[in-house]
């Protein structure tokens, strides 16, 4: 897959812009505007990048001085069906799908660590069906429980600020994951409360044997390994921009459930339910925040070396007629 880049440009530095572009292997359907560009006043350039080579040229504009004095923009197409683009993928170095934007990734760490309505509602809903997953003892409402939380944006950006060594980004992520779970858990305590008093919930409910969820409150060494395989999976989910291996993440770890299983200890003063909890959410979070921080310090030292090696090892796209 090809990316595209949308690019703005001061006249003065057009020229260089153009003639880095023409000079790469890897870069087609290279277009010049001249002076289209209103505001601020300029041309724009676009052109079509082998993904694996994206980062690369994002570098070359910044040298070039383009981020300051003019515009980037780095859009994915839904698709590329010409020959062109068959063989610029084929000669560059690595396969698309492994190609890692490390400006994508921050970006996409960033964004993940702000404190929006939608997060926070987001949490809330996932802590309330934790809660009553509790309640009935139901696996299924669990992992419903774990798909709808938000959390996994925050602590990947919290390993993505340890990775890229952007400190603001590991206070922002982990800011959120504190105060956001802080007030779902309130608010489902304050919910609890209102059922415990009007009788819908009692204490048995909470403290009788339960086979199918009481393990979300206690945590083991299982706990922490899971949390770092998780951790490792959503790190690279998020390097090579695989959303989907997003869920599994979701529903691996057990942040959400031990949310719920805190406010209804909370609710009715069961310290051991409210220990154990606490216990098992620092676990997950912990475990995801330095697993994923270690896999992307990882790909950063060392993941361009992997992919050629797995080319030599493999094959080359061009051999194997992809």
């Amino acid at each position: 897959m090809l990316v595209h880049f949308r690019l703005t440009s001061p006249s003065d530095l057009t020229g260089a812009l153009v003639d880095a572009l023409g000079k790469r292997e890897w870069v087609t359907n290279v277009t010049l505007q001249p002076g289209v560009v209103v505001q601020p006043p300029g041309d724009l350039v676009e052109c079509d990048v082998a993904r694996e080579k994206a980062g690369v040229l994002l570098n070359e504009l910044k040298e070039l001085g383009l981020d300051r004095a003019g515009g980037i923009v780095v859009t994915t197409p839904t698709g590329t069906p010409f020959e062109a683009a068959r063989r610029l993928e084929a000669a560059a170095p690595g396969h698309p799908d492994d190609a890692v934007i490390w400006e994508a990734v921050e970006a996409q760490a960033a964004s993940g660590a702000v404190p929006t309505v939608s997060y926070h509602l987001f949490l809330v809903l996932a802590v309330a069906l934790a809660a009553i997953a509790v309640i009935t003892d139901s696996a299924v409402l669990v992992v419903g429980a774990m798909v709808v939380g938000p959390e996994y944006s925050a602590v990947a950006a919290a390993s993505a600020g340890i990775a890229l060594a952007r400190w603001g980004l590991i206070g922002r992520g982990l800011r959120l994951l504190t105060y956001s779970f802080a007030f779902a858990v309130a608010v489902v305590t304050a919910l609890s409360l209102l059922a415990r008093g009007t009788g819908l919930i009692t204490a048995d409910e909470i403290t009788r044997p339960r086979p199918n969820t009481g393990f979300i409150w206690h945590p083991d060494e299982w706990s922490f390994i899971v949390a770092l395989l998780a951790g490792a999976a959503g790190a690279l989910a998020l390097a090579v921009s695989r959303s989907a291996t997003m869920v599994g993440v979701f529903i691996s770890v057990t942040t959400v459930p031990a949310a719920g299983n805190l406010a209804l200890g909370l609710a009715f003063g069961d310290t051991g339910e409210i220990r154990g909890s606490l216990a098992q959410l620092g676990v997950n979070i912990a475990g995801m925040v330095l697993a994923g921080a270690a896999v992307l310090l990882l790909m950063r030292w060392r993941w361009a070396w992997l992919t050629r090696w797995s080319e030599r090892f493999f094959g080359r796209q061009a051999d194997l007629g992809v």
